[in-house]
């Protein structure tokens, strides 16, 4: 009894200095391609920032630092949905730096999270937000064409995206995505209301 007793504290004290596990929905849904994504993210960002950096027009690498330079906070008391302006900003690849115009975003509770719906412009994303603790969210989506059907997530690393989402501010957020399929090294997709 004595050896079970002791067995039980030792548990609960490992498990008190680990920080907490999802319930592991995110685990089993991100795909191979989309783990290594996330797993190169600190590097794929430094990257394409430095190349940004190197090459970009003043007027955009502003827009950039400023974007960049906001810092987490955290999630709590944050209502994300509703109607949102989002743009993109795409760093790193074949042309360093582009800051598109702003569009139209929705995110709406579907009872068992937060969904992401890119409305306007001609490239657009589909996706659902996972709880990574205080100060981040993860997202994994589809990308898409406008006039097209989002594939469902996991359909291909074409159309399959991850990224880390940070709240900046009491009415903004952005997601970061790194090593997207098509034209750069680095996105960020940047909200306001």
């Amino acid at each position: 009894m004595r050896l079970r007793t002791l067995l039980s504290a030792l548990l609960l004290l490992s498990a008190n200095g680990l920080p907490a596990l999802a319930d592991g929905e995110f685990d089993e849904i991100i795909t191979a391609a989309d783990r290594v994504r996330m797993e190169n993210y600190e590097a794929t960002r430094a990257q394409a920032i430095e190349e940004a950096k190197a090459g970009a027009l003043a007027g955009d690498l502003a827009v950039l630092d400023a974007v960049i330079g906001k810092e987490p906070q955290s999630w709590s008391d944050f209502d994300m949905t509703g109607k949102w302006e989002c743009r993109t900003i795409k760093a790193g690849g074949p042309v360093p730096l582009v800051v598109y115009d702003w569009f139209k975003c929705k995110v709406t509770d579907d009872g068992s999270g937060w969904m992401l719906e890119k409305m306007t412009g001609s490239q657009r994303t589909k996706g659902r937000f996972y709880s990574d603790g205080d100060k981040r969210l993860d997202y994994l989506g589809s990308s898409f064409v406008a006039g097209e059907n989002p594939a469902p997530y996991g359909s291909g690393p074409e159309s399959d995206q991850f990224g880390f989402a940070f709240r900046t501010g009491a009415k903004e957020f952005r997601i970061e995505f790194p090593a997207p399929h098509y034209e750069s090294k680095f996105d960020i997709l940047e909200f306001r209301r």
